[in-house]
């Protein structure tokens, strides 16, 4: 990914990975996106520095069509300590680094972004708590799934003799559990709907 993210402009970032990733056209990469709101007009506006903005939908298409997360085509990943390039922003983006930009929105809690007040951390904590909890959902399936195997592989009335017994699927079984039920709880606390869908 080298050749695109230290590109500057959103519209050089699209070319550079639209051409790395093998699409030969602003008509190819649109023919990518149903639905019409990126025309190949637009790519091509883009690619050649006319426009310099997109709609939130415009970009999120063209950022799963192109395979990248967006915030690739937003800043020049390549040079976090740039200041960010988007033209049309706030003068409360003045001095911000692609670095603070990356951790900013993606939400990371420990990143470079200086939150502004309790309110703004505390969203972000609860963001990541989300993510550990969808990990952790993850996390449980797979050793669910490994347990169960586990169980037609092992002949009934056989006793380990694995030395490290502290470590089987079913205690890291119960340890995810345990954490889902702290995340949970935490989130729900906190005002979160997870009625539903933690199971």
């Amino acid at each position: 990914m080298t050749g695109f993210v230290r590109q500057s402009g959103i519209g050089e970032r699209i070319q550079a990975i639209r051409k790395r990733h093998g699409i030969r056209s602003a008509k190819d990469l649109a023919d990518l996106m149903p639905g019409g709101n990126v025309t190949e007009a637009i790519l091509q506006n883009l690619e050649a520095g006319r426009k310099q903005d997109l709609s939130v939908s415009q970009l999120l298409n063209i950022s799963h069509a192109l395979r990248v997360p967006p915030v690739f085509l937003l800043a020049p990943i390549g040079r976090p300590h740039d200041a960010l390039d988007l033209v049309n922003l706030s003068n409360t983006f003045e001095g911000m680094t692609v670095a603070e930009f990356d951790a900013w929105i993606s939400g990371e809690t420990n990143g470079t972004y200086r939150w502004r007040d309790l309110t703004e951390r505390t969203e972000r904590s609860q963001l990541e708590a989300m993510r550990q909890l969808i990990a952790s959902l993850r996390e449980r399936r797979r050793l669910t799934t490994n347990s169960a195997i586990e169980a037609e592989l092992t002949p009934p009335g056989e006793v380990s003799t694995d030395p490290a017994i502290w470590d089987t699927t079913q205690e890291r079984l119960a340890e995810a559990n345990r954490r889902i039920e702290q995340l949970s709880s935490y989130l729900t606390d906190a005002g979160w709907d997870l009625e539903g869908w933690v199971k």
